[in-house]
């Protein structure tokens, strides 16, 4: 009896170990989940690819149209329409050539992968379809857009100024702030630890940007007779 009795202890206790040393499948489970990792089922790959393009686009817009308004400020103090004007073409060719490179861009990414998707459909019953193919058509539309945004901010803060210094002071300090708020959004929207030194590296990119764009404009209308 007392062997019996041992055995049927010893096969009890060991099935809890077992299951104990063996969680594979609730680590795999855990890990193909979208998001899994205590994140609240935020999958923040899929979310990278349109975050990447939109905060791209508005920092873009933002930079390139400040930069221009301050550096034909730099060339001429008194001409306000000339920097409302050089605002405005800027925003305009940039959205368009924003939307043109995406549109072109994600369209090579469309052929890649409608390609894989049909060699797959050969070699399977059925394969997959093509719901999950990017639209080159939004994202140059996301993109055009998101440039036209980042871009509308400088032109609004200095383009109606009249005064040249208050013209450029109201530019600055719109950048920065939308400068640093794309930098913080982009981060927590991609779930960053540290919000704070995205927005600052983003803020001290676009200075970086504006003080050369200022510095090599005045220097060509010291010495270029502008």
């Amino acid at each position: 009896m007392a062997p019996e009795l041992s055995s049927h202890v010893h096969a009890a206790t060991s099935k809890p170990k077992q299951e104990e040393i063996n969680p594979a499948v609730d680590v795999e489970a855990s890990a193909g989940s979208p998001g899994g990792g205590g994140d609240g089922g935020v999958n923040y790959v899929a979310r990278a690819q349109w975050l990447r393009a939109a905060v791209l686009g508005a920092n873009d817009g933002l930079v390139t149209v400040a930069s221009l308004m301050i550096g034909v400020g730099a060339v001429n103090e008194a001409s306000r329409p000339m920097m409302l004007v050089s605002g405005l073409a800027g925003l305009v060719s940039g959205a368009c050539s924003m939307a043109i490179g995406e549109f072109v861009s994600v369209y090579a990414q469309y052929d890649i992968e409608a390609a894989q998707i049909e060699r797959t459909a050969h070699n399977e019953d059925g394969g997959k379809g093509d719901d999950g193919l990017p639209s080159p058509a939004r994202a140059a539309g996301a993109s055009a857009l998101a440039f036209a945004a980042g871009a509308a901010i400088p032109l609004l803060a200095g383009g109606f100024v009249r005064a040249w210094t208050g013209r450029v002071a109201a530019v600055c300090a719109a950048s920065s702030v939308g400068l640093a708020g794309f930098g913080v959004a982009g981060a927590y929207l991609g779930g960053a630890s540290c919000v704070v030194r995205s927005g600052a590296r983003v803020l001290v990119g676009g200075w970086l940007a504006m003080a050369t764009t200022y510095g090599v404009l005045k220097l060509f209308g010291m010495h270029g007779g502008v």
